[in-house]
């Protein structure tokens, strides 16, 4: 009787630890992707360039491997803090998607971009 008690007890106490809600379980679609990133390229959309040098990059993305999909120009007149919040949002997402879908990449490398403009008001990546 003891040991059906202990085994019953330590089962609750497991049980207990256990996270109610596991972002991990949550799934996430490529939809939901595709609205984050609109999210963050309207928000970059709203501010306007008038040098090259007030032009900016960032990455954007998980690819499986590792490294970013893509990277993005903004011109830094945008409030920092809520641009990469809204990335580390994506990135987290990206990152959950891949695990849940078992992604697989070809492992390339996305470089930096080497030349960005202020092209019509608008930070943009030349290469």
């Amino acid at each position: 009787m003891r040991k059906i008690i202990s085994f019953v007890l330590v089962l609750t106490l497991l049980q207990s630890f256990q996270c109610e809600n596991d972002n991990q379980n949550d799934v996430i679609t490529e939809e939901m992707l595709n609205n984050k990133r609109t999210e963050i390229t309207n928000y970059i959309g709203q501010f306007t360039c008038s040098t090259t040098s007030s032009c900016n990059f960032i990455p954007l993305g998980s690819k499986p491997c590792g490294g970013p999909r893509e990277y993005l120009a903004y011109s830094e007149n945008v409030n920092q803090n809520e641009l990469e919040q809204l990335v580390s949002e994506y990135y987290t997402m990206d990152s959950i998607r891949n695990i849940q879908t078992n992604a697989i990449s070809d492992c390339s490398v996305v470089m930096p971009p080497e030349n960005i403009d202020c092209v019509n008001g608008v930070c943009t990546i030349m290469n």
